[in-house]
């Protein structure tokens, strides 16, 4: 036992070195943490990350297909179906012929997915305060932008 505790002990102190050393690893084990959060603030709240995400698309640019919901929010198609299903099936968005496009549906936000759009985005501000508690304001500001410059370079 105490061999294990040993190891246990000497391995606690390598991941801050691995981290530093490595920023890949660090990046995916800082995402996994919030996503893990994000999933579970999601599941108290009731509305899914992805049915969020999609709504405030909705709302903030319109009537979108499926695939352009899929592609902008970087949700694989094959799950943003099942989103807009349950989110079609609680009568938060409806879909319809794409007018620009007859084969695709467009999918539009309906008057309940704003108001559960508005409930859940009421909460988002203590959660992130609470998920990013260890930065200061000015340092969670750099994250954000040093973030969006990463996820810049990905789209070229």
């Amino acid at each position: 036992m105490a061999a294990t505790t040993r190891t246990t002990d000497r391995g606690a102190a390598y991941f801050p070195r691995l981290a530093a050393e490595r920023l890949d690893i660090a990046l995916c084990r800082a995402s996994s943490a919030v996503a893990r959060a994000a999933d579970a603030h999601a599941a108290e709240e009731g509305l899914g990350v992805g049915q969020h995400l999609v709504l405030q698309m909705l709302d903030a640019v319109g009537p979108c297909s499926q695939q352009t919901l899929s592609e902008e929010l970087r949700i694989d198609r094959s799950v943003m179906v099942g989103v807009c299903d349950d989110l079609e099936r609680e009568g938060h968005v409806r879909r319809e012929r794409n007018p620009r496009d007859r084969r695709s549906y467009a999918v539009t936000i309906t008057d309940s997915g704003r108001r559960r759009l508005a409930a859940a985005q009421a909460s988002i501000p203590a959660f992130l305060d609470d998920t990013f508690h260890a930065l200061t304001g000015d340092e969670r500001s750099q994250l954000s932008a040093i973030l969006a410059k990463l996820l810049g370079q990905q789209r070229q």
